[in-house]
């Protein structure tokens, strides 16, 4: 592996592409290429490690270390037989491959990684005598199979465990906002921690968390404890920790304030456990509010929400959108705000007209985040 210049590509959601692009450049990434819910970029071992341990929009982190062509089965299982595989693979580590497979000759995905543990083991059986085992859970190499038409790509995972489980997060509620997705969410709403930032309707805490970390520069791995890159043979390990000690002396001070609203006991308590596992009690105000009672109380301000549908609030939706605009209009002058929801006929009895749409997708849900702008005297609201 030539660890100076690594082809990487890096995985994202739907539309944080650019988002993640931008993050990918400030952090050192070379040849940025943005695809559908990827970018691809060169770089060094230490940029890999720095990209794991930065990136708030990366969703796992791959290498790829093998390409050919396949036209069958048996030509598939022949290249990868005689793959160097001890070159990454030790005899006593526990492997696992996951796979992404869009082809006609090939349709069945779970077949495939199949075909690819038995080339493993195989090449292992032949020249050792010994083999490997499969460790579906907790893998010390992690590879990712990937095949489009006739194309065959095998990667290194860098990031084992994916990059939304951040660690922080003990408790949650019925539908969490993936942390990726509300890092994402945040960057495109402008959220750059100048200023002060309201969650209404928080939830289990993660926007709140997730702006708490954006505005003092803390590092999206800052709780993780393993990374896939960690078990690999060429692993530097004064190299990671000079870098974790590099981004850790950027952690800047906040001076504004985060604040979070729900109505729910059980979110709140949720939400402040949470909180307190990230270590940002004297940070982030979560406490009991009815959204619609409130009013704007810190200037300037930016809102981001994600509201729960019928899951929490057994309201009348008509009623809970029409509201959401009413209390925009009267109670929140001069303020930005974003809420994402996949109901857009919903969205309409808000009855401001959005500033901006962009398409996302929640898990499977395909969803719109909107933006409202809502201003006091000139300029008037639609």
């Amino acid at each position: 592996m030539n660890t100076e210049n690594l082809h990487i590509q890096i995985k994202t959601f739907f539309g944080l592409e650019e988002i993640l692009a931008a993050e990918i450049q400030k952090l050192g990434g070379r040849n940025v290429e943005i695809r559908t819910r990827a970018v691809n970029c060169v770089g060094d071992l230490g940029f890999l490690y720095k990209i794991n341990y930065s990136a708030r929009t990366a969703l796992k982190i791959l290498v790829p270390i093998f390409e050919f062509k396949a036209f069958n089965e048996q030509k598939f299982y022949d290249k990868l037989s005689k793959f160097p595989w001890s070159e990454y693979l030790d005899i006593n580590q526990t492997f696992a491959i996951d796979a992404t497979v869009h082809s006609e000759k090939f349709t069945h995905s779970q077949f495939m990684t199949l075909k690819m543990k038995d080339a493993i083991v195989d090449f292992f059986q032949q020249k050792f005598r010994k083999r490997p085992n499969v460790e579906t859970k907790n893998p010390d190499i992690k590879f990712h199979l990937h095949i489009d038409r006739e194309l065959v790509t095998i990667s290194l995972d860098a990031s084992g465990e994916p990059l939304f489980k951040r660690g922080y997060r003990k408790q949650h509620g019925e539908a969490p906002i993936n942390e990726v997705l509300a890092s994402g969410m945040l960057q495109i709403a402008g959220w750059d921690g100048k200023g002060n930032f309201l969650d209404p309707m928080c939830g289990s805490g993660t926007f709140l968390i997730e702006a708490a970390m954006i505005a003092m520069d803390l590092p999206a791995q800052i709780f993780r404890k393993n990374f896939g890159f960690q078990h690999w043979k060429n692993y530097d390990e004064e190299l990671f920790n000079k870098i974790k000690e590099f981004r850790i002396n950027r952690i800047k001070e906040f001076n504004g304030k985060i604040i979070g609203f729900d109505t729910d006991e059980k979110m709140i308590s949720f939400s402040r456990q949470n909180i307190e596992f990230a270590e940002m009690l004297d940070i982030i105000e979560v406490r009991k509010q009815n959204f619609f009672e409130s009013k704007k109380e810190n200037f300037p301000l930016l809102i981001v929400f994600n509201p729960p549908y019928d899951e929490r609030i057994s309201i009348n939706q008509e009623d809970f959108y029409k509201k959401i605009g009413d209390t925009f209009k009267n109670n929140y002058p001069n303020t930005l705000a974003w809420l994402i929801t996949s109901d857009l006929e919903m969205a309409k009895k808000i009855g401001l007209r959005p500033s901006r749409k962009i398409k996302l997708y929640n898990g499977k849900l395909e969803t719109r985040f909107l933006q409202y702008e809502m201003y006091e005297g000139t300029k008037k609201m639609k």
